[in-house]
Formats: structure tokens, C-alpha cells, sequence
């Protein structure tokens, strides 16, 4: 093995591990409900949303949760390339009104929002 100047021993870049390689993209789409099961690290197991139609929906003045359907993603303030797809902050027309993703839908089995005037 080739040794540096100062006598040091070069290191050899390390081995690609499975917890090192990053995941794909989730992206949710307006459909039919379809969900799957995902095995994290440490064996643990996670729902995640893959397309939806459905949503709780928060009615701030009521306080009461309600379940609407989802009829089209008007915009995301984030992001204008994530347009197509459910993803927090998304501005989205529901049988209930207009409101706006407060979870994360790629990361959880359901979507949440809460009505916007």
C-alpha cells in the first residue's frame, strides 16, 4: 500500500451501505386511494399515501373536522414545479371550500387541511 509524504497510510473510500443510499421521491397524485407499506431502518414498518381523493378538512370557525373530497390542486406556494402533486402548504378545492394541506402526505397515510376564506 502507497504511503503519503508525511508516512500517513492513504484510507480507501468506504464501502456504499443501504442506510447511506437516499430513498426515492414520494409524490401524491389526485385518484383513486392506493397506499403502501414501506420497511424503515430498525425493521419498523410505514404507511405512506401514494394517490388520494379524499381529505379531513378543519373548519377554523366550528373547530369541527370534516371529510371532503379532493377536486383539484389550484397551487403550491413552495414550489410551481410540484404543482401536480399533494404536498404541504398546497392550496387544493374541496367539496367543503378551499383549504390548504397542513401535514405531510407523502410521509402519512391521510391528507389534512384546513379551510381558507
Amino acid at each position: 500500500m502507497a504511503r503519503k509524504i508525511t508516512g500517513g497510510k492513504y484510507k480507501r473510500k468506504k464501502k456504499r451501505k443501504l442506510a447511506n443510499i437516499p430513498g426515492k421521491p414520494k409524490k401524491v397524485i389526485i385518484g383513486k386511494e392506493k397506499k403502501k407499506t414501506l420497511r424503515e431502518r430498525g425493521g419498523n414498518m410505514r404507511t405512506i399515501l401514494i394517490a388520494t381523493d379524499k381529505v379531513d378538512v378543519l373548519d377554523p370557525k366550528t373547530k369541527k373536522i370534516k371529510k371532503a373530497t379532493i377536486t383539484a390542486i389550484l397551487e403550491n406556494p413552495s414550489n410551481r414545479l410540484t404543482k401536480d402533486f399533494l404536498v404541504k402548504g398546497s392550496i387544493i378545492n374541496t367539496t367543503a371550500g378551499k383549504a390548504r394541506i397542513t401535514n405531510r402526505p407523502s410521509r402519512e397515510p391521510i391528507v389534512q387541511a384546513v379551510l381558507v376564506e
